[in-house]
């Protein structure tokens, strides 16, 4: 099982997770962020610099969530505050199956109603001892901080916000994936030799730089991404949080994935 019965957005999870949508992409919106927000993201529309409109990131989710005022609390209440959305993507970065990656998986599950297919191990289904684990790493995640699933929500409609100023003439971009076990991933249909349709964990991280993708894994797929699908990108705040690697991470499902023959220069 990989998609649940419902989500939190203008289009049902099997639709999001499907190779058609990729062909045909749609604006993914979560339900009531935009309105509830509005005046920020009537703001953002009035910056023409996007690192000024970081910045008015920044400040907005600060206030919003207070967590500029994380030093004068508890250290239970500090800890709550302290703990943003920067320190999950971190924690993305430096391993996708830590407690931060659970709860950006659940995340995902929630609101595009995509239930994850790995975390530290395959999960077969909701009711897998795999499952529970992963809903024990969400549980001890959410704890450390104050209302994450908020602040993520507002971190996807910011992102999707810049990449439609970034990339004003197309709905999709090319990226890349580097595996050391291709098998892992559930192959959907074999359409020749290179070209597969394979389904992916509800979030996976990719590429913008080929090169890279190569220091991930000895195979490399090369993948049409729609924009709606972009969760986050390193470019999208002040500091790289990913450490410059041009890492983007998507929300996944079925996709056809291209396989790159490795190039000895």
């Amino acid at each position: 099982m990989h998609n649940g019965s419902f989500n939190n957005c203008n289009l049902p999870p099997w639709v999001i997770a499907s190779r058609h949508f990729n062909d045909n992409p749609q604006q993914i919106e979560i339900q009531g962020v935009k309105e509830g927000n509005r005046f920020f993201f009537n703001k953002l529309a009035t910056i023409a610099s996007p690192e000024d409109r970081a910045l008015t990131f920044n400040d907005y989710m600060s206030v919003k969530f207070q967590l500029h005022q994380w030093q004068g609390q508890t250290d239970t209440a500090k800890k709550s505050i302290k703990n943003s959305y920067l320190r999950y993507l971190r924690g993305w970065m430096m391993d996708s199956n830590s407690v931060e990656g659970a709860v950006l998986k659940r995340w995902v599950e929630s609101r595009m109603g995509i239930t994850p297919s790995f975390h530290r191990t395959r999960i077969d289904g909701i009711h897998s001892e795999a499952y529970f684990d992963y809903s024990v790493d969400v549980m001890r995640g959410s704890a450390r901080t104050n209302a994450i699933q908020s602040q993520l929500d507002i971190l996807y409609e910011y992102c999707q916000f810049e990449l439609i100023h970034k990339y004003p003439h197309s709905p999709t971009i090319p990226l890349y994936r580097g595996t050391y076990d291709a098998s892992e991933h559930d192959l959907i249909e074999q359409i020749d030799k290179r070209r597969q349709i394979v389904r992916l964990n509800n979030l996976v991280s990719f590429t913008s730089d080929e090169e890279r993708a190569w220091e991930f894994g000895s195979t490399v797929w090369e993948v049409l991404v729609p924009l709606s699908k972009i969760f986050f990108y390193n470019d999208l705040l002040p500091g790289s949080i990913m450490k410059g690697e041009g890492e983007y991470l998507v929300i996944g499902g079925e996709y056809q994935v291209r396989q790159l023959m490795c190039t000895v220069g």
